[in-house]
């Protein structure tokens, strides 16, 4: 399946160190893909505000490319945890 032949939205979750290093790398995973995140949020939280929390969505992508590039997350040495998980469209009839 193509990456614009899914029918579900791909999740990903990430927490990591605040640094302004993050931010571009995780977008760069996408943009070299040619890939824009339909969703972005972004936000400094946890203990004395030290996790940088990120949490993207992106339309109608494989579930290979959602493993690969959630794989290429992990490898960000600053990114200490990665989730994904997925939004189902209903298909028309």
């Amino acid at each position: 399946m193509s990456t614009h032949e899914s029918n579900h939205t791909a999740c990903f979750h990430l927490l990591a160190q605040v640094d302004p290093g993050v931010m571009p790398r995780v977008l760069g995973l996408f943009a070299k893909r040619g890939l824009v995140p339909s969703r972005w949020h972004s936000s400094i939280a946890g203990p004395r505000c030290a996790e940088l929390h990120i949490d993207l969505e992106v339309e109608s992508m494989a579930d290979d490319l959602t493993e690969q590039i959630a794989a290429a997350m992990r490898q960000i040495t600053m990114v200490s945890l990665v989730l994904t998980s997925q939004k189902r469209r209903a298909l028309s009839a």
